[in-house]
C-alpha cells in the first residue's frame, strides 16, 4: 500500500491508472500459472509441472535440480497442443502392482508409480509418471478419426555441464553403431545428433540420465539434437515416396518426405518420452522402466513362445573345418543343414538359426534349389529343434499375409526379419503389422537392420529380440565391437530392451592380436571368458551361437557351459557395475545361479561374494576364469568345479578384455 501511495503522489492521475493496469495485468498472468508437483514412491525424483502460455516440467532428484524447465507440446495442422492451454481438470493417482512378464530376467516386476493425468480443452490430455527409476509423459488425444501430426516439441534441459556417452548417428538409417564419449556437454559439435537410449551424467553428483521412449507404435521413433546440455527430439517425416536401393537394392529407401511426422487416428495414446535416472550405476543393468511403460501383451495364448538358443552359420561364413561335409557359403545344402541341426540337438540348443541364402531377397516364396527346406525343417522336428528363417522385410511387407502363411506351411517356428533400416512412422508401423501377423500364426520374430526397441516385446512377447546393437558381426570388418564397447551397451542400449550382439566366438583374440577378418572364419576381440560373460551379462531371450560347431566341439567344458544358460531368467542381481569399465552381474532360474563377470581392456580384480545364495544349502560350482597368459592369448582359460555356500568369496582376475562365468547348481 506505501508503494502505491507514493507512486500516487508522484504521477498524475491517469499514468497513475496505467501502471496499476500493467501490475494487474502481470498479477492475472501469475495466477494463471499452474503448477503441479508430482513424486516418486520413494520422493527421490520429483516432477514439477508448469501450465501457462506453454506447457513445461522439470525434474529434480534428492532435491537437486537436473532438468531445467523444458517445453512439451504437439503440433497439428489447425493448432498446438500445449499452448494457450485450458485446463479442465488435473487428478494424481497412484499405482502399485505386479507385473508377470512372460520371459526376461525378473519372473515378476514391481510396477509402482505416481501418476498426474492433466485433461485440457479441446480433447486432449498430458500423462506425467514418476517412479523410482525415473519419469516419463506422452500426450492422450481424443480428436476424431484422424489427425496429422507436423511436429512435436519434446525438450530435455539439462542441468550443469554434464558429461554424455552418445550412440553415433550416421544418417538416420542404422542403429547398429558406436558410442563416443564427451567429458563436457559442451565439447558435443554443435546442434549433433543421436539416437536413443543416450545417456548423460552429472559427474560432481554422480546421477546419470538416460533419454529414451517407450510404447513406440504407429509413430516414428525420436531421435536428439544435442546443443550442449540443451537436448530436444526431433522425428523423420512421413515417407511420400520410396524405392528399392541401399545395400544389395532390397531397402526401402526414402524418396520424397512429407511435410508432417505421421498422420494417426486422432484417438491414441502417444509414445512415452522417457528419462531413466539413478546415482548408482548397477541400477541401469536392472531397469525395466521401458517394459512397465510398454501396452500390455496383446496375445492370449503364449504356450508356443519358447525362447532359447540357436545355432547360426552366418557369422563363420558357414565354414566347418574337419568336417566331413562340404561346408561354406556357396555349399550351403540340405545336408549341410542337417548337420548343423545334429550338432544343435545334440548341444541342447533349442533352435537353428538360417540365414540369407535359403530363399531369393526379392521373394520370400521362391525356394534355392540347393536347399530342401522343407526336409530341413522336417529333420530339425524329428530332433526337437525348431528353425529360424531370415528374410527381407520390404519382401516380407510385400503381401504379408501371403508370405506368413507360406512361412507357417514350411513348419518353421520363427523369421528373422532384417534390413528396416528407418524408423519413420511406416517401418515402426511394420514393426507392429509383422508382429501381430506372426502372432496369429504363432510364429516368433527376431528383428533386425531395426531401431532400438521400446517395449514391443512386452505388447507383442512373440518378438524375442531385436539386433539395434554393433555386434559380433562388426568383428568382420572393424574394431568396434570391442571390450570397451561391450562394457557401454548394457547400460545403455540395453535399457531399451534385448539385444541380439550374436555372441560365442571360439576365437578369441587380444587388444593387439585382433585384426578384422570380412571373409573366411572372424575373430572377436576379448578373452573366451569375456565372451562367455555376454550369456548372462546381456539380455537375449533369443540368443545365438555364432560360431563352427567344429569350433565348440573342441572345448567340451565351454559346451556344458553354453548348453546349460538360460536365456531368460526368475531373478536378476547386478552384484558390481560402473559405466564403460565392468560389470559382475548374478541371475537366478529356479535353483541354478549363473553369473559372468566382464571388464573393458583393463586387466583388474573383482571379489565374487556368493551371499545372494540361500542359507544353510551349498552348491556346486562350474568357474571358468582368465589365467596369467590370457591377457596375450585370448582363447586361455582355467575351468574348475568347487563347492560354494553363501558365505563363500572368490576372487577372480580378469584379464585385458577379461571377463569370467559361473554356474551354481543348488543342493
Amino acid at each position: 500500500m506505501t508503494y502505491y501511495f507514493l507512486i500516487q503522489q508522484q504521477m498524475s492521475r491517469t499514468t497513475y491508472f496505467f501502471f496499476l493496469l500493467i501490475s494487474m495485468a502481470l498479477l492475472n498472468d501469475a495466477a494463471f500459472a499452474q503448477q503441479y508437483t508430482l513424486s516418486s514412491p520413494n520422493g527421490k525424483l520429483r516432477m514439477q509441472v508448469t501450465v501457462a502460455d506453454s506447457l513445461t516440467y522439470a525434474v529434480s532428484y534428492k532435491e537437486r535440480q537436473i532438468i531445467r524447465p523444458s517445453a512439451i507440446a504437439m503440433q497439428l495442422q489447425d493448432r498446438t497442443l500445449g499452448m494457450s492451454a485450458k485446463i479442465k481438470n488435473a487428478k494424481t493417482h497412484e499405482v502399485s502392482q505386479v507385473i508377470t512378464p512372460l520371459y526376461g530376467k525378473f519372473s515378476k516386476l514391481d510396477d509402482h508409480y505416481k501418476e498426474l493425468k492433466i485433461s485440457f480443452e479441446g480433447g486432449y490430455a498430458v500423462l506425467f509418471r514418476a517412479y523410482d527409476e525415473g519419469v516419463a509423459y506422452r500426450f492422450v488425444t481424443d480428436l476424431g478419426d484422424s489427425v496429422k501430426v507436423m511436429n512435436e516439441t519434446a525438450e530435455f534441459r539439462l542441468s550443469g555441464d554434464p558429461s554424455a556417452i552418445l550412440p553415433e548417428i550416421q544418417n538416420l538409417t542404422s542403429w547398429e553403431v558406436p558410442y563416443i564419449t564427451y567429458a563436457s556437454a559442451h565439447d558435443i559439435p554443435e546442434n549433433d545428433s543421436t539416437i536413443t537410449p543416450a545417456l548423460f551424467a552429472d559427474e560432481k553428483q554422480g546421477i546419470k540420465i538416460t533419454l529414451t521412449e517407450a510404447d513406440l507404435l504407429d509413430y516414428p521413433g525420436m531421435y536428439l539434437h544435442v546443443n550442449g546440455p540443451d537436448v530436444s527430439g526431433f522425428w523423420a517425416p512421413y515417407p511420400a515416396k520410396t524405392a528399392l536401393g541401399s545395400w544389395g537394392n532390397f531397402v526401402s529407401v526414402v524418396k520424397e518426405k512429407a511435410p508432417y511426422i505421421a498422420s494417426v487416428s486422432g484417438r491414441r495414446a502417444f509414445p512415452w518420452r522417457v528419462m531413466i535416472i539413478t546415482d548408482d550405476d548397477k541400477e541401469l543393468l536392472s531397469s525395466e522402466l521401458v517394459y512397465k511403460l510398454a501396452s500390455p501383451s496383446k496375445i492370449k495364448q503364449t504356450g508356443w513362445i519358447k525362447p532359447g538358443k540357436a545355432a547360426w552359420e552366418w557369422w563363420h561364413d558357414a565354414l566347418l573345418p574337419g568336417a566331413d561335409i562340404p561346408s561354406g557359403m556357396d555349399n550351403r545344402s540340405t545336408a549341410l543343414y542337417k548337420y548343423y541341426i545334429d550338432f544343435a540337438a545334440k548341444s541342447h540348443l533349442e533352435y537353428m538359426m538360417i540365414d540369407a541364402g535359403w530363399s531369393n531377397v526379392y521373394n520370400i516364396r521362391k525356394e534355392n534349389p540347393k536347399i530342401d527346406i522343407r526336409e530341413v525343417i522336417a529333420y530339425a522336428k524329428q530332433k526337437n529343434v525348431g528353425v529360424f528363417l531370415w528374410c527381407v522385410a520390404t519382401s516380407l511387407m510385400n503381401d504379408l499375409d501371403a508370405n506368413m502363411d507360406y512361412i507357417k506351411s514350411l513348419g518353421a517356428s520363427g523369421l528373422k526379419v532384417d534390413f528396416f533400416d528407418r524408423d519413420d512412422q511406416q517401418a515402426i508401423s511394420w514393426l507392429r503389422q509383422i508382429a501381430a501377423a506372426a502372432a496369429e500364426r504363432h510364429l516368433m520374430i527376431d528383428f533386425h537392420g531395426c531401431s532400438n526397441p521400446t517395449g514391443l516385446q512386452r505388447t507383442y512377447p512373440n518378438v524375442l529380440n531385436f539386433e539395434a546393437v554393433r555386434g559380433n558381426e562388426c568383428n568382420k570388418w572393424d574394431t568396434t565391437a570391442n571390450p570397451h564397447h561391450h562394457l557401454l551397451i548394457p547400460f545403455i542400449r540395453m535399457l531399451g530392451g534385448p539385444m541380439d550382439y550374436t555372441p560365442g566366438s571360439m576365437r578369441n583374440r587380444s587388444h593387439a592380436a585382433f585384426k578384422p577378418v570380412p571373409e573366411g572364419l572372424p575373430s572377436s576381440q576379448g578373452t573366451r571368458c569375456h565372451e562367455l560373460a555376454m550369456y548372462v551379462v546381456f539380455d537375449q531371450p533369443l540368443a545365438m551361437l555364432c560360431d563352427a560347431p567344429t569350433e565348440y566341439d573342441k572345448y567340451p567344458d565351454v559346451m556344458k557351459f553354453l548348453s546349460a544358460v538360460p536365456t531368460v531368467f526368475d531373478h536378476t542381481k547386478v552384484l558390481d557395475a560402473r559405466v564403460g569399465e565392468y560389470a559382475m552381474v548374478a541371475k537366478q532360474k529356479g535353483k541354478d545361479w549363473y553369473i559372468g563377470a566382464m571388464t573393458n581392456w583393463d586387466a583388474r580384480e573383482m571379489t565374487l561374494d556368493f551371499s545372494f545364495l540361500p542359507a544353510g544349502v551349498s552348491g556346486q560350482a562350474d568357474v571358468y576364469t582368465d589365467t596369467p597368459a590370457s591377457g596375450e592369448d585370448a582363447e586361455k582359460y582355467r575351468h574348475e568345479v568347487i563347492t560354494v555356500t553363501r558365505q563363500s568369496r572368490l576372487q577372480l582376475r580378469l584379464a585385458s578384455g577379461g571377463g569370467a562365468v559361473v554356474s551354481v547348481h543348488l543342493q
